[in-house]
């Protein structure tokens, strides 16, 4: 992957550029101050004191996805593949995301865990527990690192500085208000990042299009640069998928994209989850999700498109998509900053510029706030330094936030190594939330799941899905695009489900007593109910929100089929 270092690459910020971004940083970092007040236990450190309201745990949901993965990434997928790309929002989301805040919420919420792993260990017990939870938080530090790589990507765009250097200042802003604030500090940051970011990226969008001519003038610019209007249609996604087949590639798409994958990012991933668990109530964390699925469905108009008319009106890209050389020094990685760079003036560049940070800040701060609470309950204090006064494990979380973030400045280096960090990425949501979700989703409606199924699936499906990914690096498997990420997370889904259910059925399983508030068919309706939602408006029925939902995605799919 190119590190953005070329002169040619160079985004020319100005004073007032320059004096916005500065502004913004001030912004970010007054936030963690103010936070920091409100800290008094580790509850208020890494769950907010369970006191948000739903639309800034909503936001905050959303916008710790809307990082340097969901920028970058996607707007490098929109280069690439086109149109297919809005399968990672419209099938590769929402409806996962309505799921969570339907299903999984109440039992996540009610059951009053303070992380997704913690709801591993009543379910299954501590094997299964320490499984999940080392698994996550590897996997954290390993994305951390990409959303660092990419932000120290920009700041080497903007100032000249070595990628090396501006690792390290990136990261330093970063860890500065996530020790300071906790979790509050992320989330208020998180809702500020999301207004900056779409205040960012909608002129940029609009520019772009009006510069190839609007909407025909990239169905034109597709056609030629491709020969034909195949990626102006989200459906069949063979390119995307790496089958041949269009049949094989709806498949996989539906299968191993909107089903596995993606059931198993947003449903068990306590990234995301963390976020609905600091809401005020049950309803509230419920609508938590639902609330940024509506933002969510919309947001691929604002980093495919411009990854899109990127790809056609950009040279340097265009060649690179026409030659698959780098010659130019550049890949599908660039096509924002290229984009940006070559559309914007001075003022309107800071804001674009102060847009990027934003994101790629919210992704990498998500990541780490995410990390020291499991790291701290679930590792910590359970297996380590137990039964010590809660101002220890508040200091273990600030101390473990450095250790963190120090880890991902070497993960970021990591990253830079593949020319579309979604393969990256895929790769690893492969590895770490399809087999989770497959134990996750049997042991919650399935009571005769055991404890050592618990564990011994979640260890057989991540194998079978590193099987996957060494038989396609190493040539025997020859999928290209992301169709050996969605194979390995097929794989991992399958193999764990049945590996689960033959353990389950050699093995004793808890008593159904114990059960209850873990298992759906065994939770009496009213433990999933919240006395502090009782007087919540018509309007404001998570039921009624995820239906209205799940029209419009519906919808959306068949315009651009």
């Amino acid at each position: 992957m190119t590190l953005v270092a070329d002169a040619s690459l160079r985004l020319d910020a100005g004073f007032w550029d320059y004096t916005l971004i500065a502004v913004y940083f001030a912004f970010v970092l007054g936030i963690g101050v103010m936070a920091r007040y409100a800290v008094s236990d580790s509850l208020d450190f890494f769950l907010s004191g369970r006191s948000l309201p739903a639309w800034v745990t909503g936001l905050a949901f959303i916008s710790a996805n809307l990082g340097a993965i969901e920028i970058v990434g996607m707007s490098a997928n929109g280069a690439e593949y086109g149109m297919p790309t809005m399968h990672y929002f419209w099938v590769g989301a929402v409806p996962a995301m309505l799921f969570l805040g339907i299903v999984m919420m109440p039992f996540y919420y009610g059951s009053k865990v303070r992380s997704v792993p913690e709801f591993m260990l009543r379910r299954f017990g501590p094997a299964a527990h320490l499984v999940n939870a080392i698994s996550f938080a590897a996997a954290q530090v390993l994305i951390a690192g990409v959303n660092l790589f990419l932000l120290a990507t920009l700041v080497n765009a903007l100032l000249g500085w070595p990628t090396p250097v501006a690792i390290v200042a990136a990261a330093v802003i970063v860890l500065s208000y996530i020790t300071l604030g906790g979790l509050s500090a992320a989330i208020y940051n998180e809702v500020l990042q999301f207004f900056v970011i779409v205040a960012a990226l909608f002129p940029l969008t609009m520019v772009a299009l009006n510069r190839v001519g609007g909407w025909d003038g990239l169905v034109d610019g597709v056609r030629d640069s491709t020969g034909s209007t195949e990626q102006m249609s989200a459906w069949p996604g063979n390119e995307l998928a790496g089958f041949d087949s269009s049949v094989l590639s709806v498949v996989g798409i539906v299968f191993g994209l909107g089903f596995v994958l993606s059931f198993g990012y947003w449903t068990t991933n306590f990234v995301e989850v963390q976020r609905a668990m600091a809401s005020k109530s049950m309803s509230a964390a419920r609508r938590t999700p639902i609330i940024g699925a509506y933002p969510k469905m919309f947001i691929p108009f604002l980093v495919v498109i411009p990854g899109m008319i990127a790809a056609i009106i950009v040279p340097e890209l265009s060649e690179f998509k026409q030659t698959q050389s780098d010659a130019a020094g550049v890949d599908y990685n660039d096509a924002i900053l290229l984009l940006i760079r070559d559309l914007l003036p001075n003022g309107m560049l800071g804001l674009a510029i102060a847009g990027l940070l934003a994101s790629f800040m919210a992704g990498m701060a998500a990541n780490i706030s995410s990390f020291n609470t499991v790291f701290s309950y679930d590792i910590w204090q359970r297996y380590v330094v137990k039964d010590r006064e809660d101002q220890y494990y508040l200091r273990v979380g600030r101390t473990i936030t450095v250790v963190a973030t120090v880890a991902a400045i070497g993960t970021a280096f990591i990253a830079s190594g593949y020319s579309n960090l979604m393969d990256y990425l895929q790769q690893l949501f492969s590895f770490f939330n399809a087999p989770l979700f497959a134990t996750f989703i049997l042991g919650m409606f399935w009571k005769r799941m055991t404890a050592a199924a618990g564990w011994i699936g979640l260890v057989a499906g991540t194998l079978s899905a590193v099987t996957v990914f060494v038989l396609s690096e190493t040539g025997v498997l020859d999928l290209p695009g992301q169709g050996s990420a969605f194979l390995a997370a097929g794989a991992a889904f399958v193999v764990d489900v049945v590996v689960s259910v033959v353990v389950s059925r050699a093995t004793a399983p808890k008593p159904e007593r114990e059960l209850v508030g873990l298992v759906y068919g065994l939770t009496p309706k009213e433990d999933l109910r919240d006395p502090r939602d009782r007087d919540e408006a018509w309007y404001q029925r998570p039921g009624l929100m995820a239906g209205i939902a799940l029209v419009l995605i519906i919808a959306l799919n068949i315009i651009f089929f």
